[in-house]
């Protein structure tokens, strides 16, 4: 089982290591915080919590904000 990965220049298949494997996991994995992160999961926009699934694709933005 695989998911799609788009954040930056990152443009990859990757394999789903569990079957209960989420969002949060990948922003761990990633040494991303969710804080400063927007997930979508099939062009939907996803919480952390989310479960990706098999043929998934999840795509990662940045978000910019200052003062």
């Amino acid at each position: 089982m695989s998911f799609t990965l788009k954040y930056k220049s990152i443009n990859e298949k990757r394999e789903i290591p569990n079957e209960n494997y989420t969002i949060k996991d990948l922003l761990d994995e990633l040494e991303l915080s969710a804080q400063t992160m927007v997930s979508k999961q099939n062009g939907e926009l996803v919480i952390e919590d989310t479960v990706i699934n098999d043929n998934d694709e999840i795509q990662l933005v940045q978000i910019i904000y200052g003062g």
